[in-house]
């Protein structure tokens, strides 16, 4: 890929906007020697204004999502794409989010501009597992980890059973529940079957991913191995 068309892909401006940055020999290589627009460099080599490029096309992000950023960019208020470079929604392929959580829910969220592995993640066959932290307004009645592994639970307005999810009583009012679909709010509806609510829901896991020190609001993207503890259970 030339190496204005490549630029303008990641967001770094539009093709007249990189053509002046190449003149300007803001586009360099790691040896400091200024590129031009047909110089045939590997991604990795290129530096522009400094600074290395932004992950190539394929690219998948983890971010731990603070409370308070919604995932819609139709939402008003403050987006999860907020947190990332401002050049990130520029990108072609767009960068979206693989799922989502909601406005309420912090932790574990991707985002990729690779449409057939993010439809790998999201399949109902994969069953990715989603770990979440969830913090109650009241004790637990002692019978909502039998309920949610049954396979045979209703949510209300839904005519398909959920399929069985995990639940370990960390305490009285803390659980960590495994979700293997993701269903409109469905922890939040979940313990709401049960008569009680949720105050506070983290998602801290996916798959075998976990935030490992992440921090609130920080992203990363995520080597070829890190990928790969997705479709992994622990």
């Amino acid at each position: 890929m030339r190496l204005v068309k490549l630029l303008a892909n990641l967001g770094y401006g539009s093709r007249k906007e990189v053509q002046t940055a190449i003149r300007h020999g803001w586009v360099t290589d790691r040896d400091g020697k200024a590129l031009k627009a047909d110089s045939p460099t590997a991604h990795e080599n290129i530096l522009f204004d400094d600074e290395p490029l932004d992950p190539a096309q394929g690219v998948v992000v983890l971010m731990n999502k603070p409370l308070g950023y919604t995932c819609s960019i139709k939402d008003k208020g403050r987006l999860v794409y907020d947190l990332l470079p401002d050049r990130f929604r520029m990108r072609k392929p767009v960068l979206s989010t693989i799922g989502r959580l909601d406005k309420e829910t912090s932790g574990a969220l991707l985002f990729t501009d690779d449409g057939t592995f993010l439809h790998k993640v999201i399949s109902p066959k994969a069953e990715v597992p989603k770990v979440y932290e969830v913090t109650l307004d009241r004790p637990m009645k002692g019978d909502e980890a039998a309920l949610f592994a049954s396979g045979g639970m209703m949510l209300e307005s839904e005519v398909k059973p959920l399929k069985p999810a995990g639940l370990e009583v960390l305490d009285e009012t803390h659980a960590r529940l495994i979700l293997h679909e993701g269903r409109y709010h469905q922890a939040r509806r979940m313990f709401a079957a049960t008569g009680n609510h949720v105050t506070a829901l983290t998602r801290s896991r996916i798959g075998a991913l976990g935030l490992d020190g992440l921090e609130e609001g920080g992203w990363k993207a995520l080597s070829e191995d890190e990928k790969a503890l997705i479709f992994a259970a622990e």
